[in-house]
């Protein structure tokens, strides 16, 4: 056993070590969401793993460009000198860990951690690296296999070529077509599984003008989790009335689940049906909401709505997926788009067709990848001849065309994460802090908001940022973006890809869970609110965050 891990040791690179090191420290250091000690193992296994290989090629090059090389005796003793400097490396910033992960804590408000756990982090990392240096063996064996092979036949550097080829062909099928698949199929069963259940506390409603009840055009156990929570969670009459202290009307939601029918245009045909049955179009308000992945609808983000309009307000919804947002937005990018499109030109079309001064005021509004969908919902020369009044997208993803374009396009001196865009008089970004309102700045007859913070990695991910910095660390920095987050080549990218797994595990009011008080300033300027002092507003703010 000894022996083993003798010729193991030997077996290692000490540039693949050296490099590989230099990652697993630099993975320690914070990024925008706090990481749990589990998490942050398997990350320095990654990056331990990922500066091996790059150091292992660097290695190789050196030596395919036949430069000078060490001694056998001399390799040894940097070997041994290169495993005491890696050690002290990892020990150093194994110990800095907590106070990396702490400065990200203090803004988020959470309780500081005294420790990263940092012998479980250790193994949890070497086990990570030992798995992926097994696969990374198995793929030289096979393109030595393949190429040895060829040798007999062809030239030793086309072979090689060969080898190479047929191995990442392999690999790759094999990671694409067995591994994904299979993860895929066990993903797609168990949110299936989860959107069929039905929850104690959603009961069917009773009443004939509520979407999924014995009157409705949807049967409730076709509707999903996520439709059935929608649909039963919201604020009755009463609740609204109590607060405002005076009466208000009973909110109208619409919702067809993706069992509700079998196309996202006989969804929507169905959906429109629904809004007419319930008289969603006599309401003051139309709001056309696009879910997330789950074909969840953010309660903070329409129970605030509902609040500020006394009830006044008509809403409604399709189901696209039932995978979580980024499951769809890797297996079914364009998906949510064709549903969110058909939505809004049954609806959008209808609306026209009525007496401009007998229709509610129309709205969109999508959350993460419902935001990026809203965005395709149409086009804007298609509504400049009636245009709907507004719109407001939470947490956009990153790859959002709209956003990018906008972004990409800001007033100079605006930050990336807080752009402000020519006059403000069409689109305007706000985070936690309200900067809606722009000094000399005039709304036009279409108000678009986009709120999103500096934390959200959904949001800010930059596929970049595998060789370079991103825009949004740029000074000035978003108020909880940590001050001690620096960009490292590889590292950097590795981090964001874990920030956008756990983005959703942030506190609410950062990362991508969005606080109702921001939704409440966003709605305020988008819908144009009326009648509510300052006071009344924050006293609305209050009872959310209390809730």
């Amino acid at each position: 056993m000894q022996g083993l891990a003798s010729r193991l040791w030997l077996s290692l690179s000490t540039t693949g070590l050296l490099v590989g090191t230099l990652f697993f420290a630099a993975s320690f250091t914070p990024s925008l969401i706090p990481r749990a000690y589990v998490v942050q193992g398997v990350l320095a296994g990654v990056s331990l793993a990922a500066g091996y290989g790059i150091g292992v090629f660097g290695a190789w090059l050196w030596a395919y460009l036949e430069l000078p090389q060490s001694r056998h005796g001399i390799a040894r003793w940097i070997k041994t000198g290169a495993a005491v400097f890696c050690a002290a490396v990892a020990l150093l910033f194994l110990w800095r860990a907590s106070d990396w992960q702490n400065s990200i804590r203090r803004l988020f408000d959470l309780e500081p951690v005294d420790s990263v756990y940092p012998f479980s982090v250790a193994l949890i990392a070497l086990a990570a690296f030992a798995v992926l240096l097994v696969v990374a063996r198995l793929f030289q064996f096979t393109l030595g296999l393949v190429a040895g092979r060829l040798r007999s036949y062809m030239p030793r550097r086309v072979a090689n070529v060969i080898g190479l080829t047929v191995a990442l062909m392999l690999f790759g099928s094999l990671a694409n077509g067995v591994l994904l698949r299979y993860a895929l199929y066990v993903a797609d069963g168990s949110y299936k599984a989860l959107d069929e259940m039905i929850e104690a506390d959603t009961a069917q409603p009773a009443e004939p003008g509520k979407t999924g009840s014995s009157a409705s055009l949807m049967k409730w156990d076709e509707l999903g989790r996520m439709g059935r929570g929608y649909i039963a969670s919201g604020p009755s009459a009463n609740d609204i009335g109590a607060f405002l202290g005076r009466p208000a009307q009973e909110p109208i939601r619409v919702y067809a689940g993706l069992n509700s029918a079998e196309t996202p245009q006989a969804r929507a045909r169905l959906a429109l049906q629904e809004l007419k049955r319930v008289g969603g179009f006599d309401r003051s308000m139309l709001v056309i909401i696009t879910p997330t992945g789950t074909g969840w609808v953010d309660p903070e983000g329409i129970d605030t709505l509902e609040y500020l309009h006394g009830g006044d307000v008509a809403s409604v919804a399709i189901q696209y997926s039932y995978l979580a947002s980024w499951l769809s937005l890797l297996v079914e990018p364009g998906y949510g788009g064709e549903a969110s499109r058909a939505l809004f030109h049954e609806v959008y079309d209808y609306w026209t067709t009525l007496p401009k001064d007998h229709r509610p005021k129309l709205y969109l509004y999508g959350l993460s990848l419902g935001a990026m969908n809203t965005e395709r919902s149409n086009e804007l020369f298609e509504v400049l001849g009636d245009p709907y009044q507004g719109v407001l997208l939470a947490g956009p993803p990153f790859p959002s065309g709209i956003w990018r374009s906008i972004t990409d396009q800001r007033d100079e001196g605006s930050p990336f994460w807080l752009p402000r865009f020519r006059d403000g008089s069409y689109v305007r970004f706000t985070s936690q802090q309200n900067a809606l309102a722009i000094p000399d700045a005039h709304w036009g007859p279409m108000r678009v908001v986009y709120l999103q913070y500096a934390s959200d990695p959904i949001t800010f991910f930059d596929p970049l940022s595998f060789y370079r910095a991103p825009q949004w660390m740029a000074e000035p920095r978003g108020p909880d973006v940590s001050p001690a987050l620096r960009w490292y080549p590889v590292v950097s990218f590795l981090q964001q890809l874990v920030d956008i797994a756990t983005a959703t595990t942030a506190p609410m009011g950062h990362g991508h869970v969005y606080a109702p008080e921001h939704y409440i300033d966003a709605w305020v300027e988008v819908t144009d609110v009326k009648g509510w002092s300052d006071s009344d507003i924050e006293r609305l703010k209050a009872r959310f965050e209390a809730r």
